[in-house]
């Protein structure tokens, strides 16, 4: 649950790549759900990733330009990951008990 007054950090760009932020205090409303809904499909299209990058690693014969390919689309999730990670890292850090001592 975001604190109140807390934005919550989305997992989708605005314009001109700015972040773009939620003010809710329902996790169950439909913003809270999208955005859930959206880092999960985030997170899991960066671990098909990871696998095809292990696989083509091992593989002697991967052609340069599918290699280049690959790194394109691991930039891209490893940058939606990293925006989840400092998101829910906010979000546990707002929860944190020991925040209001």
């Amino acid at each position: 649950m975001t604190a109140p007054n807390e934005l919550r950090l989305l997992p989708w760009s605005g314009p001109e790549d700015k972040p773009c932020y939620l003010s809710t205090d329902d996790p169950g409303g439909y913003m809270s759900r999208l955005a859930d809904n959206v880092e999960a499909v985030q997170l899991g299209t960066a671990a098909e990733l990871l696998e095809m990058a292990s696989e083509s690693l091992i593989d002697e014969d991967a052609e340069l330009i599918e290699l280049r390919s690959l790194g394109h689309a691991l930039t891209g999730a490893l940058k939606d990951v990293l925006r989840v990670a400092v998101s829910r890292g906010h979000l546990l850090t707002a929860g944190d008990p020991a925040d209001s001592d």
